[in-house]
């Protein structure tokens, strides 16, 4: 059973900053596509983040500009850093690693809320 194991979520007030961690089995992690999604309560889950290798990123338009995805192979983790968090951000947030489209594995998620 492959196990993506998140850290780092919580409550902060609007315009404050986050960071999320993902440690993965290392033969995932050296392979796999890694990202970040989240759902939030009557939403479907949505891509806000993705790091395929070692320094190509995309972002949801959304957090273009606050949102930061970066990984380091020698612990094998996948971290966001979120900066200037709005109340839209609140959600859940899973880690995802991705091998083409007939292989994926999730973490448990994390919640993140944003409120006053």
């Amino acid at each position: 059973q492959v196990q993506l194991v998140e850290s780092g979520g919580g409550l902060v007030q609007p315009g404050g900053s986050l960071r999320l961690s993902c440690v993965a089995p290392g033969s995932i992690f050296r392979t796999y596509a890694m990202g970040w999604y989240r759902q939030a309560p009557g939403k479907q889950r949505e891509l806000v983040a993705i790091i395929p290798g070692r320094s190509i990123t995309n972002y949801a338009d959304s957090v273009k500009g606050r949102f930061t995805i970066s990984r380091d192979y020698a612990k094998n983790t996948v971290y966001l850093q979120m900066s200037n968090l709005k109340p839209e951000d609140t959600a859940v947030y899973y880690c995802n690693a991705q091998q083409g489209v007939a292989s994926a594995y999730w973490g448990q998620g994390t919640q993140v809320t944003v409120s006053p």
